[in-house]
Parts: structure tokens; sequence; C-alpha cells
């Protein structure tokens, strides 16, 4: 006989600790648990009326709700009115350790990596590099991704740090080893490479994945062999390809070629490839893209604040190149990803030509979502709230005034969405953020030592920017 339901209108205000531990109990109590909001964001659309099913971490059924109800009569109902419940956001593309240095990138011309990103890097110890992955983790928590791909970091620190971070932190990572080679010739590249991939065989959460920083900063015997061991294992090789102009050109220089191009003659172009960027090809490049089955992270926010072009997102959409949404870095927030993706896609081609949909909302849910599993290698586990796929998921408040006057959801979410919206993340089953803050351990508390130690080491790291503060250049620009 099955108990009475519960409901989360009870729970609305989060501030009384009972409140919060009641709804943990429910959503987390032992055994299976049956779900049922107003709708269910599924690949077809929302759908009203259903519901899931969760246990041992997993999407056990989804269906309608009065069905799954009668063949899981042992359960009890967590009803969750007002809410949808949809796939987690996937981050295709972040640089976890970099968090310290996020605004340092602002107003700054092209390339940065080498006058920023290295520098501040090098200046991590262990306990930097841990602090400022977990908080690159709660910041894309609190904006609804329930999976980042990290493309490695050049800290200096023992991958399994960022590993630990995010494990701690409790969302999905693809934990990228870096394995440029070119400048210091190491013959152990591919043996620390293999020694990578099987380091984290059947962890939960962390999936093993290599890295390239460009092209050229790899041996071409590495580029062969990275693919090789990716292909063999599952897994992905994330290389930034093709993203500034500088970079093509120095290819043309030395290989006659262009990155992407110099890629395809090795070898190294297949569906173990997710290409960072993409955002400068050429017509033959897209086709090679396409027959070779490769994956792009498409990073909208990236391109706006430091790229030098805006990948064409909606002819890969058209052409069925795989590719996902990435934020370099740039900002946590799944919703404003999904918007930029969109609204660089119509500034860039659509204005130019009349395409007033440029793919519809539908595509870039997609590509943010199910998408963006599949570029990083994890299609088959998560990105979709389907039975047997991890249960990685947003509880999204939709009674709010940009979203309860609903006449197209999708479009809605993507146009009208933000992180403020979402009441609830979970990743492989359990509540990992409560509007807002994480569940299980103190985030204000994390914040507060992460700006000290960012101070620290932006002090000591011998970063070189272009422009000066918004601040001083306002002073600057007064005075004269």
């Amino acid at each position: 006989m099955n108990q009475p339901s519960h409901d989360l209108r009870d729970l609305r205000d989060p501030s009384e600790l009972h409140d919060l531990s009641r709804l943990r109990g429910l959503l987390e109590g032992p055994g299976p648990l049956l779900l049922v909001p107003d709708a269910v964001l599924l690949p077809e659309g929302p759908a009203e009326g259903a519901a899931v099913v969760i246990a041992d971490g997993t999407f056990r059924a989804v269906g309608p709700a009065e069905e799954l109800g009668r063949t899981h009569p042992r359960l009890d109902p967590v009803r969750l009115p007002g809410h949808l419940l949809m796939p987690g956001f996937v981050d295709a593309h972040h640089h976890l350790t970099q968090s310290f240095g996020s605004a340092l990138a602002y107003g700054e011309p092209s390339e940065i990596f080498r006058r920023v990103w290295v520098p501040l890097e090098g200046a991590l110890d262990e306990e930097s590099a841990y602090t400022a992955a977990k908080l690159a983790a709660l910041e894309a928590l609190r904006g609804g991704f329930t999976t980042v791909a990290d493309a490695g970091n050049r800290t200096g620190v023992d991958v399994g740090v960022v590993a630990s971070a995010t494990r701690d932190a409790g969302i999905r990572c693809v934990l990228g080893l870096v394995c440029d080679d070119a400048a210091t010739g190491d013959p152990s590249v591919l043996d620390g490479a293999g020694k990578h991939l099987a380091r984290y065989d059947g962890d939960p959460l962390v999936h093993a994945s290599l890295a390239v920083s460009v092209p050229e900063a790899a041996t071409d015997a590495t580029l062969r062999g990275t693919a090789r061991l990716a292909a063999e294992a599952g897994a992905t090789v994330q290389i930034h390809v093709n993203e500034h102009l500088a970079g093509v050109e120095r290819s043309l220089v030395r290989h006659g070629t262009r990155p992407l191009e110099h890629l395809h003659h090795l070898g190294a172009l297949g569906p173990q490839l997710l290409a960072a960027h993409a955002t400068l090809l050429t017509p033959r490049e897209m086709t090679l893209l396409a027959d070779t089955d490769t994956a792009v992270s498409y990073n909208p926010v990236a391109s706006a604040w430091k790229g030098n072009a805006v990948a064409p997102a909606t002819a890969m959409a058209e052409r069925g190149i795989r590719f996902g949404l990435g934020t370099d870095g740039t900002r946590g927030d799944g919703f404003r990803l999904a918007d930029a993706a969109e609204f660089a896609q119509r500034i860039a081609y659509g204005l130019a030509t009349g395409d007033s949909s440029c793919g519809a909302g539908w595509t870039w849910l997609e590509h943010a979502t199910r998408g963006g599993a599949d570029a990083v290698g994890l299609g088959s586990r998560t990105g979709t709230v389907a039975a047997g796929l991890a249960a990685d998921f947003l509880l999204v408040d939709v009674t709010n005034p940009e979203l309860a006057l609903s006449w197209d959801l999708p479009w809605e979410l993507v146009r009208r969405g933000n992180r403020d919206q979402i009441t609830a993340v979970f990743v492989a089953g359990r509540m990992r953020l409560w509007r807002g803050r994480p569940t299980g351990w103190d985030g204000p508390a994390l914040v507060r030592r992460a700006a000290e130690l960012a101070r620290a080491a932006v002090a000591r790291a011998p970063i070189t920017r272009v422009h000066p503060t918004s601040t001083a250049a306002r002073e600057r620009s007064t005075s004269r």
C-alpha cells in the first residue's frame, strides 16, 4: 500500500535547516525514489505528467507518472509541483585550475594563454590547485552543470589533485592529462598517458581523457599515439584546434597545412578527438570533421571575450558534426551558455542571411546536454533523462515570471532561463546543490579560502596584461 506522497511545496523555504534535512532525506533516502515533477524534459521535448524512478545513481524508469505509480506500488511519490526535471548541462571545455584568474581575461586580445594562463597555473601549489578546481566545480554546479570536461593543466601538480577536487565537490569530470612533448622531447609521455587512462577505470565520477594544448605543442608521434590510446580506451583527446589566426599561421609556416589538416594527415582525427573551439574552419575542414566523426567544443562566450571568430555551429548541426557547448572557464551558467550559443550564431551568421531561427531552441538545449555528453565521450552514460543512464539532472522552478507563462519551453529555457531558477542539482542520483549552496560541505568557506589563495597566486605569477583594469582605464581616459 502506498504511503502519503511528499510535496515540495512544504519545503519552499530552505532557510531552516530541518527543511533542508527533510528534503535531502526524501531525495537521498535508501532505496529507489519516484519523482513526480510537473514535466520532464525528454529528447523529443517537455513531457507533462511524466515521472522518473531513480535507484543506485541511475534512472531506472522514465514514463507517465500514473504508469510508474502502478508498476512501482511500494514507492512513495515525491511530488515536485512547479518544477521541470531536465538533464544537467555538460560543459564540453573547461580549465578548472584557471578559476583564480577568470577576470584577468576581460578585455584582453587573443592567445592569452602565454601571458596569463601558463604563468598563473605555474604559480599554484597543491592546495591552490585543489581549491581553484573545487571553486570552478562549485560555480559549474551553481550553473546547472553536472559534467565538466577539463582540458588539462600546467600546474606541475599531480592531476589527481584536480580529480579529488571535483569528486569532493560532487561533479562528474572528464579529466585531461596534458601530453605536450614538443619542447621537452620527453619519451615517457605516452607511457604516462596509458597509466592515466587506466588510473580512473571504474571511477564513478572521474573519467580519464588525454589532452594536447595545441597541435604544435606535441610531436607527431605523440599526436598519433594519444589518438590510438584514446580510441582503444574509449576515451577522448582534447586539443585546441583552429582557435586563433596566429595558431593557424604558425601551422601553415611549419607544416604547409592548417592545424586541423595537419591532424588529419597524421590520422589523429576521429571519434576520439574533441577539437576545442574550431572557430576558423574552411569548407574542406568542415568536411573532414563530418567524414571522420570528430567532435567539437563550441565555446561562444570565449569567442566573444578573447577569440578571433565564432565557430559555425549551425552549419555543423546541419552537417551532422558532433559538438557540445563549452564555457572555457568564462562563466559557469548553463542557461546563459545556451543563450550565448544561439545569440552568437544569430550575430555572426543569421543576420547576414535572414535566418531568424538559427537552429531553434531545441538545438542549443540538445547540444548543451545530450550532444555535449556525446562530444566528451560520455553519451552512453549521461546527458539524457532515460532509463539506464546516470541520474544527472536539475530541478528547475518554472513558476517564476520568466518561465511561468510558457508557450515554447525549449526556447524559453534558452532565452530566459538562468541559474537562479535552479532549485536543486543532482549527480549520480545524489543531491549536490540546493538553491545555490552545496550539500554536505561548506561552500562559503571554500570561496573565502579561494580569495586568499588567489590573491597570493596572482601576486607571484609573472602575468602580463595588455590592458589595465576597467577602473584604471576609465581614470586614464578621463584624465586625457
